[in-house]
């Protein structure tokens, strides 16, 4: 059975709703109010238009009623991080800046409004995914990061494209970025990632696998924004790219244990050959200094050598010329000189055959050693005489 058929309905007694209140009435037949506000609105235009609307004032009345509704539909409101791009018939005519602003009515101009103040960004070889029990998740996509270097190598390369649409240029009536963004590309985001993805790849496979994994990181990412920004340029797609931010660059995950064992052996053979160089740092000039020593004492010995014999053929010389003069003399000095030197540093044993009575010994008293002085020889000499 309908609650209707029911006495008081499912609130209880009497015409209440489920807040004890019941539809008010406002007349003997219990009509709404709304009714009662169209019947007097209708009896005051009535009023005020005679004849109703049918007459000729009515219609006129009419007629203004919509113009200047008409007019009156032609404001419309820019926010701050948006732009006016009004369009007369379809075809772009002018920019508008954020507040109130007005356009000629519907149809004959429209105002587009996009967001170019919001700086968006765009992941190039991840996803990011909700996990209901991880939440946000990243997923890597091989066929967009996977890249071929200048040296064949392939490496993983995540990144992320930040992009704006680009302001308007200053004195330009057809570099409008904001026209330019919402008529020339269809699908912003896509040709976006598409010219990204070519980018980095033309970068990458310009450059060896060892700088892109350790100091040309800044260096990559400059040279794809201005690849980047060049070619949206040519499309004139109003697109601003702002930065170029690399995410994870590192070798594919099935040969990345054989890359790090490479990159051990090639940061040992570094050390080594850094220990080897700090070796021959130090042993090169050790051996031009001992080298040096050497030379220095052989120009010495034979600046010696030639003085010394210099030397002594003048002595030959200057002997030569006394010789000359007194040979007898000069002979016996020689003799002398001669036996000077040879019985100098011996044992002599002086034996005077002329001597009578004896065994011919001579008695010897060796004065230089007693005296301390190197005299011997001349004391032998003077015994023998």
């Amino acid at each position: 059975m309908s609650w209707k058929n029911q006495s008081g309905g499912p609130w209880g007694g009497g015409p209440r709703g489920p807040w004890g209140t019941g539809p008010q009435s406002s007349g003997p037949n219990n009509s709404p109010d709304l009714e009662e506000l169209i019947r007097r609105g209708q009896e005051r235009l009535r009023t005020a238009v005679p004849g109703g609307f049918g007459s000729g004032k009515g219609i006129v009345v009419v007629v203004v009623l919509a113009i200047v509704a008409w007019l009156l539909s032609g404001f419309y409101r820019v926010e701050p991080d948006e732009q006016g791009v009004v369009l007369r018939f379809g075809k772009f005519v002018a920019t508008s800046n954020p507040g109130l602003n007005y356009h000629l009515p519907y149809p004959i101009e429209t105002v587009l409004t996009p967001q170019v103040t919001r700086v968006n960004r765009i992941d190039i070889g991840i996803r990011t995914g909700d996990d209901p029990r991880r939440g946000a998740a990243m997923r890597d996509v091989s066929e967009e990061s996977l890249m071929l270097t200048g040296d064949e190598n392939i490496v993983d390369v995540d990144f992320a494209v930040f992009w704006m649409v680009k302001p308007a240029a200053p004195g330009s009536a057809e570099d409008i970025g904001a026209a330019n963004f919402l008529f020339n590309v269809q699908n912003p985001e896509g040709t976006i990632k598409a010219v990204a993805e070519s980018a980095m790849r033309e970068v990458v496979g310009r450059t060896n696998i060892q700088p892109i994994l350790t100091g040309a990181r800044q260096n990559i990412e400059t040279a794809v924004q201005e690849l980047m920004q060049r070619t949206l340029d040519s499309y004139k797609s109003g697109i601003l790219v702002t930065q170029v931010q690399l995410q994870k660059v590192d070798p594919p995950s099935q040969v990345i244990d054989a890359f790090r064992d490479v990159q051990a052996a090639r940061a040992d053979a570094e050390r080594l050959q850094n220990e080897a160089q700090a070796y021959a740092n130090r042993v090169v000039p050790e051996a031009r200094g001992e080298a040096a020593r050497i030379t220095q004492g052989a120009e010495g010995y034979k600046e010696r050598a030639i003085i010394e014999a210099r030397g002594q053929a003048s002595r030959f010389l200057s002997v030569l010329t006394e010789y000359q003069k007194a040979p007898d003399v000069t002979r016996q000095r020689l003799y002398l000189e001669t036996m000077e030197r040879v019985f100098g540093g011996m044992d002599k044993v002086i034996i005077d055959q002329a001597a009578s009575g004896t065994s011919g010994v001579v008695p010897y008293l060796p004065l230089a050693p007693l005296s301390g002085r190197g005299a011997a020889p001349a004391a032998g000499q003077g015994a023998a005489k």
